[in-house]
């Protein structure tokens, strides 16, 4: 009993402090991660809550839509029909992990190996956050973010800062850069850079289009369309982006806070791209190093019951026909993939060395895990490393629902065949491209009519909902100033 890291379901801060070394001693040495220096902080239900309605940030600026998303998420966990996360993990450095106060101790041993460990590590080593997230400054943006707001309620008036607000988070989802990233400093530098560029933008007349003739001969209308577009960067995916250069309507401060807008959606890009590889990251590496712990008799028999108990209904995998079933569990197939990798790496069949040859009895799992996890994201991970195994364990098999067609065909089973073809369509369904849709800025004839023109290319012939088009164009309309206009076009 001596040896063990903690006995029974109470805790205090030396019990979590002596479990967190020794949880990190494996997690550096056996497992050779990379992680931030962690920050554990304990919070109540309330302040977990709280971190719900922020998008699980410690700080952020006032909006309406924020306490809309906390009062939703206290009423359905005070009527029981909603429990709370054990923990939230935040992309900084040090790296943020908040655990529920209500957790017993081995809860907290595993939701600090998961997030603590787990996901920072990820969130370290994966390019796709090292390219587009600024750990180190995101805090210190948040909160100039916030100060700057609330400057600008004083200044400008709730309304018109709400207003902005509103149709800027309309367009998050289709304001981020998805194939190039233009230069840019880092948080910290354009938090400091602003209020100099607001000053400096107050000061000066700007007119955008100025440097754009206003009469064009007849003849030379395409040549002059064509010199348009390529002086405003188009086209142009990002709509914010956009909106904040070339708006003829915006004031500075106005432009300020689509930046705002829009490096936050950016900077939670990663995350939409990277689910089901950061959360299987994180439930490996606890189940490791738990196991671990507990092989060291440093982890007794019954807490290590509670840990898998949760471990299990966190990973279960309702079948289609379950009333349950919400679709593919991200923390299911991730775990699935990389405990799977871990097998063949170790002890392979010969299905396996004809399906990855390159790792098949390597031996080496920690190389493989560590290098798929720095170097793909969701669908690539898929595309590589799903198994045959995995498939049949997970039961997975592929349909086709076609307009034309009454009924759901069946078009992947499990066989050779089969297989590649289940591989490449939840390959898919997982890759960003084909789930969100394609629009993007195509003309703005600024010296003419002002109208600005988006191209809708159709994924699978699948028009936008007519009800979220027309508000998302009325929320373009009043960041634009004038008329906006949508084309849909097939891919």
């Amino acid at each position: 009993m001596a040896d063990l890291l903690f006995d029974g379901p109470d805790w205090n801060f030396d019990t979590l402090r002596r479990t967190t070394e020794a949880i990190e001693q494996i997690a550096l040495e056996d497992l050779g991660l990379d992680v931030y220096p962690n920050q554990i902080e304990i919070i109540s239900t309330e302040q977990m809550l709280d971190a719900y309605s922020a998008t699980g940030m410690p700080l952020m600026y006032r909006h309406w839509s924020f306490g809309k998303q906390f009062i939703h998420h206290e009423r359905l966990y005070s009527k029981g029909v909603q429990g709370l996360a054990y923990e939230i993990v935040i992309n900084s450095d040090p790296c943020i992990c908040y655990c529920l106060e209500e957790n017993t101790m081995p809860m907290q041993a595993l939701v600090i190996a998961h997030a603590a460990f787990g996901h920072n590590h990820f969130f370290k080593s994966n390019h796709l956050f090292r390219q587009w997230t600024d750990p180190r400054g995101i805090l210190d943006y948040l909160d100039y973010a916030r100060n700057f707001l609330g400057r600008c309620e004083e200044r400008h008036g709730p309304g018109r800062v709400e207003r902005t607000l509103d149709a800027a988070h309309a367009l998050m989802s289709a304001s981020v850069f998805r194939h190039r990233r233009p230069a840019q400093p880092s948080l910290r530098a354009e938090a400091e850079r602003a209020e100099r560029r607001i000053e400096e933008d107050e000061r000066a007349a700007h007119y955008l289009w100025s440097r754009l003739e206003r009469e064009r001969r007849p003849h030379d209308h395409e040549n002059a369309a064509a010199e348009r577009r390529r002086m405003l960067g188009l086209p142009e995916e990002n709509l914010i982006y956009f909106l904040e250069r070339h708006s003829p309507v915006l004031e500075p401060w106005q432009r300020q806070v689509l930046r705002i807008v829009r490096n936050l959606a950016q900077y939670f890009y990663p995350q939409r791209q990277t689910q089901v590889m950061n959360e299987g990251c994180a439930c490996f590496v606890h189940f490791h190093i738990l196991n671990k712990l507990h092989e060291q008799g440093r982890i007794g028999d019954g807490a290590m019951l509670e840990i898998l108990h949760s471990h299990s209904s966190v990973l279960f995998q309702p079948g289609y026909d379950h009333p349950g079933y919400g679709g593919i569990n991200p923390y299911a197939l991730g775990f699935a993939m990389m405990r799977d990798v871990q097998r063949i790496c170790e002890a392979p069949e010969p299905e396996d060395r004809e399906w990855f040859p390159s790792i098949a009895g390597c031996g080496d799992w920690r190389g493989v895990l560590k290098d798929a996890w720095a170097n793909f994201r969701d669908e690539s991970f898929i595309q590589q490393f799903l198994s045959p195994k995995v498939m049949r364990d997970l039961r997975l098999f592929a349909l086709r629902d076609a307009e034309a067609e009454d009924t759901l065909k069946v078009t992947a089973i499990h066989d050779e065949a089969g297989y590649r073809a289940l591989r490449d369509t939840l390959a898919r369904g997982y890759d960003l491209s084909n789930r969100s849709p394609d629009i993007e800025v195509i003309d703005a004839d600024l010296a003419g009519d002002r109208v600005l023109r988006l191209r809708h290319v159709l994924r699978n012939e699948v028009p936008l909902d007519p009800r979220e088009r027309e508000a998302t164009l009325a929320c373009l309309r009043e960041l634009w100033g004038y008329e906006v206009e949508i084309d849909e076009m097939t891919g």
